[in-house]
């Protein structure tokens, strides 16, 4: 079996986040998502407006998800490919070369993202549609 894992924070849930799950879970045969608890959006100075549970509840509702643990360091990575017997770990291609260092222990994707859509992007929009 053919272990995937990728990390996200994952909030205001969109179409785009469903394409890197979809792309992630083609690559393999168990698909692992690790979502960034609030405290570790904290720590990345990120602010949520979903909190960690509803988060995870939202991931792990997607068909294409076998399994959501927390992301709570950035350096749990190696930990997490070892204890998940990972075979490839998945990004999105804004991580390009960030993540090159976990090679020494599975295989590392960088997959394009979808045009056109972001969290940042859907928070922007909002901020303009409510002040007008």
């Amino acid at each position: 079996m053919k272990r995937v894992l990728t990390y996200g924070t994952f909030d205001l849930l969109h179409n785009g986040h469903i394409n890197i799950l979809r792309r992630a879970k083609d690559l393999g045969d168990y698909l692992i998502v690790a979502v960034s608890t609030d405290e570790f959006n904290a720590i990345k100075d990120k602010k949520a407006y979903f909190t960690y549970e509803e988060r995870k509840a939202m991931i792990e509702s997607v068909r294409y998800v076998d399994l959501v643990i927390p992301e709570q360091t950035w350096e749990q990575k190696v930990d997490d490919i070892k204890r998940y017997h990972i075979d490839t770990v998945v990004m999105g291609d804004d991580w390009k070369g960030k993540f090159d260092y976990l090679k020494e222990y599975c295989e590392v994707i960088y997959l394009p993202r979808t045009e056109g859509i972001s969290t940042t992007q859907i928070k922007e929009d909002l901020s303009d549609f409510l002040d007008s």
